[in-house]
């Protein structure tokens, strides 16, 4: 499988937990598409690590990635602590 079959093939799943999508969208205040690809979900996490998306950016960097995952995992924590107290219903 190529690398870029992999970025469109409807994956996003098996790298992602639904939890995360809805994070990276919901720190970028943007909605998410019904079957966001890993790519754009990537672009969103690195967004929120820094990355600047311009048209001649071309693809962010493991440590742009990282950081934005830093974040989203913060925010994932604290949907599933407001979840399980009862005060948050779904995600969005």
């Amino acid at each position: 499988m190529s690398r870029q079959s992999v970025l469109t093939d409807g994956s996003t799943l098996l790298f992602f937990d639904p939890d995360e999508i809805q994070a990276a969208y919901l720190l970028r205040k943007k909605t998410p598409p019904d079957k966001p690809r890993l790519n754009d979900v990537l672009r969103q996490v690195a967004c929120i690590g820094g990355f600047l998306a311009r048209k001649s950016d071309g693809e962010p960097g493991v440590k742009t990635i990282w950081l934005g995952l830093k974040d989203v995992h913060v925010a994932v924590e604290t949907i599933r602590t407001l979840r399980e107290i009862g005060a948050l219903k779904s995600c969005v």
